[in-house]
């Protein structure tokens, strides 16, 4: 709680979007355009930094690169899934293959997007997660 001079306020937990990708162009260039649209967004630059510091409890929707040095996005996908979280995902990939479209989908990812992806995919995503 936060005291004001008046009364005694209870923050409301935001729902966020959250960005995993090794790119901090990406990542910087993806914030800027949901923050600029209204979201709030957290961005993380491993899957070991997003596990070790994202509270899930707050997202809504996760954007995951797939080529990242040592835990790709699908993987951490699969370690999400594997621990029940059902969280929308969607994954962006700079070379897209049957096999990595076969895998998402076993997995219940939401979509998969070659980069640099559409604004408006991208932007009809987090609205959905958001359930806006």
């Amino acid at each position: 709680m936060i005291a004001t001079a008046s009364r005694e306020v209870t923050p409301v937990a935001t729902r966020q979007v959250a960005i995993v990708d090794d790119d901090a162009a990406v990542r910087d260039s993806l914030r800027f355009l949901l923050g600029v649209s209204g979201y709030d967004v957290a961005t993380y630059e491993s899957a070991a930094d997003f596990l070790a510091r994202c509270d899930r409890s707050f997202l809504a929707g996760l954007i995951l690169d797939h080529h990242m040095p040592q835990v790709t996005g699908l993987e951490l996908a699969a370690r999400l899934r594997a621990q029940g979280d059902a969280l929308p995902i969607m994954l962006i990939t700079g070379s897209s293959s049957p096999a990595i479209a076969a895998r998402a989908k076993a997995l219940g990812i939401a979509q998969v997007l070659e980069k640099p992806p559409a604004e408006q995919e991208l932007l009809r995503f987090v609205a959905a997660a958001l359930g806006d």
